[in-house]
């Protein structure tokens, strides 16, 4: 099934806050939170979207005959698209009674595993939602990414110890989202973490061989803070708009960031990334992979495991075809000149 079909079964299922779109732009929720919206007035979402639609891409059809090659190398996996599935904390919540977090999160960890590429599950108030994540993604090998989130120490270490025991890809920490208004003056307490919080944290995921990913850069500063913490990766993000109104896009600061740490971490990004074209868009501004979450949601209660199946290929498949319509064989050939600029920005 395409997305559009999948959004179309989807309806009905989902809600009453998603409203299942054909294409997730971030309209149809603006503001609506608890549910798939942002914060505020609600532009950020539309705004992340929109902004990888104005990058338009130099097509180059002057090339001999190639399949694309759209594998890629992250923290050490090979996956068969730079697309990974992006955390959901609490799927009922915000999404509707279709799924528990449990059932959500075995749909797209079992789902991403069989379209060789990972998906990544979320963290919650209920201290159930990260067991039963890191106990699903041991049952799979460790092929997933627990996302813990920025709690008080105590907490932060007894939900460490639970992601490392299920030998993980890797494990994230989504930094912003102590500014998640449904987790401010709540317990467990979630707040801000320095750069020396977050190297003892990569210290301890070293220690165990598990590379540390952390969700949440939107400057080259506080990229270059994770970097000298040891992270392995960032992912440039503004929580799709659900913590901080008025930030700009992902896209818009993506190439600064990768220009100032791309050589010593792996730069991933998400936000308003609905399509293959726009994965192409994230790898020529310099991003590794990328990450997708709301229109996961919608696959999955639109088709279940077979619909996040069917939309990963959909991704993969708009993607070869970008690289076979400019020219480029493999991601590695993917560069800023795949991205066509007016004369006066050249």
């Amino acid at each position: 099934m395409s997305y559009e079909e999948l959004a179309r079964a989807a309806r009905g299922n989902i809600g009453p806050f998603c409203k299942a779109c054909p294409v997730c732009d971030g309209r149809a929720c603006a503001g609506v939170m608890p549910g798939p919206g942002d914060k505020g007035v609600g532009r950020v979402a539309h705004g992340n979207w929109e902004a990888w639609q104005n990058l338009r891409v130099n097509m180059d059809t002057l090339h001999g005959p190639f399949s694309a090659d759209t594998r890629a190398t992250v923290l050490g996996c090979e996956l068969s698209v730079p697309v990974m599935v992006g955390p959901v904390g609490d799927v009922q919540r915000h999404y509707g009674e279709r799924y528990d977090t449990v059932t959500y999160n075995r749909c797209v960890l079992e789902a991403a595993a069989g379209e060789g590429t990972l998906a990544w599950t979320g963290d919650g108030l209920d201290a159930s939602i990260m067991t039963e994540a890191c106990d699903l993604i041991a049952s799979l090998g460790g092929r997933g990414l627990p996302t813990v989130k920025p709690w008080d120490a105590a907490t932060l270490d007894a939900k460490l110890d639970q992601a490392l025991e299920a030998s993980p890809a890797a494990v994230a920490m989504d930094i912003d989202a102590a500014g998640l208004p449904f987790l401010r003056g709540q317990e467990p307490p979630a707040g801000a973490k320095s750069a020396a919080e977050v190297a003892e944290i990569v210290s301890r995921c070293h220690e165990r061989n598990v590379p540390f990913v952390l969700k949440g850069v939107m400057t080259p500063r506080a990229a270059a803070r994770a970097a000298e913490a040891g992270v392995d990766a960032i992912v440039v993000s503004n929580h799709g708009g659900r913590v901080l109104d008025g930030t700009p896009a992902t896209a818009e600061v993506l190439p600064d960031i990768v220009s100032a740490v791309g050589d010593e971490v792996e730069v991933l990004v998400d936000g308003g990334i609905r399509s293959g074209l726009d994965v192409f868009r994230a790898i020529a501004l310099g991003a590794r992979a990328c990450l997708v979450c709301r229109p996961f949601v919608v696959s999955a209660f639109g088709g279940g495991e077979r619909g996040v199946r069917d939309y990963l290929g959909q991704l993969r498949s708009e993607l070869a075809d970008a690289m076979e319509m400019c020219g480029t064989p493999s991601l590695r050939d993917i560069s800023r000149e795949a991205l066509w600029a007016p004369c006066g920005d050249r």
